[in-house]
């Protein structure tokens, strides 16, 4: 019997997903073998689609080009410390440009964006501290997603007191002011590279991207398999991870690129005011040209400011783009229609 408070059937295309198949497994299989091949067929065919609409977007290309080049920043950087820099010379916390005598000296063909004023070349920490930036964002974006996704799902699936108390922590989240709160712990505990990333992540799950995830699992827990998965004798934590958690995986991943911008931001602010205890960042470039007054110097000492602060511009941004693009796959609406 259909019940009566059954939300009517979508029309083709009015689904957050759009084009994306549902990921329906309520129906097993004969063998574990033929189930997990149903999967990753569709987790193919899936793919497939969103990466053809993702190709149309020229600004999600090009933003995934610039995340891919300060990758190679990343990888570069140990591969030139093992084979042309001299580490003490070029080790971006310890080294010392000996061949110079007047730091912050600018560039030359040695350092290519010269050095600060401790002798350091820049673009050995410029190099260094991709690395940092691409672990803080990434571990972040993880923690946040995982989290989102299964609060979000485990609110829609059982309602009532489940779903209001995980609402009403995600809306006192939501109200803190995110980067005073950083400052205040970071000034309170000795915060290292993983314990902000970790922070953020749990202050991104339970907040406001946990909502997001809930609005979307409500239309997912009303279809018709995942009422074939309850009679079939699924346990409630079958049919949330198998059922409901998958189909979420795209909006999850869409959230992932915005958590990335914000964490590396919030390191770079935290890092600029000193308050990390890490060994290398952009953020701690530009508070070492800070403490040395040379940010009052204008474009003069331009090499101390710019590349850091470039870097943080382009990476955050390119992040953001590379959301807005994938926005375009996981919500159909948004997608441009020739004719």
């Amino acid at each position: 019997m259909i019940e009566q408070d059954q939300p009517p059937t979508e029309s083709p295309g009015s689904s957050l997903f759009g084009d994306a198949p549902e990921v329906d497994l309520s129906r097993k299989s004969t063998t574990g073998g033929d189930l997990a091949l149903v999967r990753l067929r569709l987790a193919w065919r899936t793919l497939q689609d969103g990466w053809s609409i993702f190709v149309e977007s020229r600004i999600g290309l090009l933003s995934l080009a610039i995340i891919a080049v300060f990758a190679l920043m990343a990888f570069s950087h140990p591969i030139l410390m093992a084979t042309v820099w001299e580490r003490d010379v070029y080790d971006p916390v310890t080294g010392y440009a000996f061949d110079r005598f007047d730091h912050p000296a600018p560039p030359d063909w040695r350092h290519p964006l010269g050095t600060d004023s401790l002798g350091r070349d820049i673009l050995s920490q410029l190099l260094f501290s991709a690395k940092s930036e691409f672990i803080l964002g990434i571990t972040a974006a993880l923690v946040t997603v995982g989290i989102a996704t299964t609060v979000g799902a485990v609110a829609a699936y059982y309602g009532g007191l489940v779903d209001s108390l995980l609402m009403r922590l995600a809306d006192l989240i939501i109200a803190l002011p995110g980067i005073s709160l950083l400052i205040v712990l970071s000034a309170l505990f000795d915060l290292k590279l993983f314990h902000l990333a970790l922070i953020i992540g749990v202050l991104g799950g339970f907040g406001g991207t946990a909502i997001i995830l809930k609005s979307q699992a409500l239309s997912i827990r009303v279809k018709p398999y995942i009422e074939a998965a309850r009679a079939a004798g699924g346990s409630h934590a079958h049919v949330i991870f198998v059922h409901i958690i998958p189909n979420l995986l795209p909006l999850s991943l869409l959230y992932m690129m915005f958590t990335v911008t914000g964490a590396i931001f919030a390191e770079a602010v935290l890092s600029f005011l000193g308050l990390l205890n890490i060994r290398m960042s952009w953020g701690i470039m530009i508070h070492t040209a800070n403490t040395g007054g040379y940010l009052l110097g204008g474009t003069k000492y331009w090499w101390l400011i710019v590349p850091a602060a470039a870097s943080i511009t382009l990476l955050c941004s390119a992040f953001y783009l590379v959301g807005r693009a994938l926005d375009e796959v996981v919500n159909p609406r948004l997608r441009r229609h020739d004719g």
